[in-house]
């Protein structure tokens, strides 16, 4: 009894370590370090699949999230030289999901420079799967990948490239046909016991060494990955909302479930014995879609924090000194072997997105803070007045007073001069302040109270 007492208090105190480890600052040089040697290494080593692969479409999904909180536009620049390269095209095999996923860069490069060649291709390719019928069977027979998301890693190709598409031209046709296949998919493919996804039809009956049902992590963190980038881009009344935060809460709980004590998941969600050893792709994804769910008030913090932190540490020690990103398995379609040398262009995007995600949680839970985000959606370069309500203030600041109240840039802990405006009673109504945006950058800062 001793020894498991100890056991559980130190597992607890593994877990408040990971918390408090946690800065704004140390996140924002590790997502820096690891995006910064993949383009190096891109450019000096070349590229191992096409630039249209979905490979790459799942790092441009985190060089995006990256490019953003960033506030650089050198990182759009190099998206920006993607497209161009690809002259905006997406893959070979038109309905084929791995061949547009890049078609989710391309709706949000447009969205922020507004350039019609960005999206055209991608366009005619979406009108035709929107009005395309989509009554074949989904059993991995007569290349029904080709035409259809009969894999759980398309949920993460397809889906969010025309949902961003969506959001990108305000029509709404291709998220109602987004929702329309998902849940075609997910029909077929989750498993309604275990709240998890089948690879594809092949591994209905397969069994792993210890008897359990073949469950792969990164074709997982796929499905989670995809889900919450349709959500984060579905109207809040749009009528599929509700079902698909509801899956969203299953996974989560499911997977939270499963984490391994080194607070990663191994290949194999249901035999982790198997496959020892951690893997960052599919941790990656889980850190992602989890945190985002704290962001966005889906999932509980006290719950899933030590869960995402954990995670986070699992990733951030799989970094090797020069920013390369390990355990990263090949490129398959069930668990496989991963060592610490092992990366891939994916398991970067996905590191990316867990981090940007990890950031805004970090400074939003932080004690007597409140966040402000800025964001410039534009292709210009902007000098923002930020103005905050004193209302959102209060609200996250227990007896916020001006007095003793400090602006700071949320990654360098600059202070920013700010001016408070007040109503014609004397009490303040806002806090006011400068700030400069990158086209498409965002910035965080934190309103915190240094003293009574």
């Amino acid at each position: 009894m001793r020894k498991l007492t100890f056991s559980l208090l130190l597992v607890l105190v593994t877990f408040c370590s990971a918390l408090a480890q946690l800065r704004a600052d140390s996140i924002f040089h590790q997502m820096k370090k690891v995006a910064d040697w993949q383009w190096k290494t891109l450019e000096t080593e070349g590229w191992r699949n096409p630039k249209k692969d979905w490979t790459s479409g799942a790092m441009y999904a985190g060089m995006v999230a990256w490019a953003k909180v960033a506030n650089d536009e050198t990182y759009f620049k190099k998206l920006i030289q993607v497209g161009e390269d690809n002259k905006w095209k997406v893959g070979k095999y038109r309905h084929f999901a791995d061949d547009y996923c890049v078609g989710q860069l391309y709706s949000q490069l447009y969205t922020i420079y507004k350039d019609p060649r960005y999206i055209e291709d991608f366009k005619t390719l979406a009108d035709t799967i929107a009005m395309l019928p989509h009554t074949e069977g989904l059993e991995w027979k007569k290349g029904i990948h080709m035409r259809e998301w009969a894999w759980c890693d398309a949920l993460f190709m397809g889906p969010p490239a025309l949902a961003y598409l969506a959001e990108a031209t305000g029509d709404m046709k291709y998220l109602d046909c987004t929702s329309k296949l998902w849940w075609k998919s997910t029909e077929y493919l989750y498993d309604k016991d275990e709240h998890l996804y089948y690879r594809d039809s092949r591994y209905f009956n397969k069994k792993e060494k210890n008897g359990a049902k073949v469950f792969w992590s990164r074709g997982n963190g796929w499905v989670m990955g995809g889900l919450v980038r349709v959500l984060s881009v579905m109207p809040k009344n749009h009528p599929d909302r509700e079902k698909f935060v509801q899956l969203f809460k299953d996974m989560s709980a499911k997977v939270a479930s499963i984490q391994q004590a080194d607070g990663s998941w191994h290949a194999s969600l249901l035999d982790p014995a198997t496959y020892p050893v951690k893997e960052t792709s599919g941790t990656g994804f889980f850190c992602y879609a989890l945190t985002w769910g704290i962001n966005q008030g889906i999932l509980p913090y006290k719950k899933y924090s030590t869960v995402v932190a954990k995670a986070w540490d699992a990733l951030t020690t799989s970094m090797h000194p020069n920013g390369k990103l390990g355990f990263v398995q090949a490129q398959g379609a069930a668990p496989d072997k991963v060592t610490y040398d092992d990366t891939d262009v994916y398991g970067v995007g996905a590191f990316l997105l867990a981090g940007t995600e990890m950031l805004r949680m970090t400074v939003d839970q932080e004690k007597n803070t409140a966040m402000v985000e800025a964001v410039n959606p534009a292709a210009s370069e902007r000098n923002e007045k930020i103005t905050v309500e004193w209302s959102s203030v209060t609200a996250q600041i227990k007896k916020a007073k001006v007095k003793g109240l400090v602006v700071e840039d949320a990654v360098s802990g600059q202070q920013i001069p700010f001016e408070v405006i007040y109503t014609d009673q004397q009490k303040p109504k806002s806090i006011v302040f400068q700030t400069s945006l990158t086209p498409g950058g965002n910035k965080i800062f934190k309103i915190k109270r240094t003293s009574n």
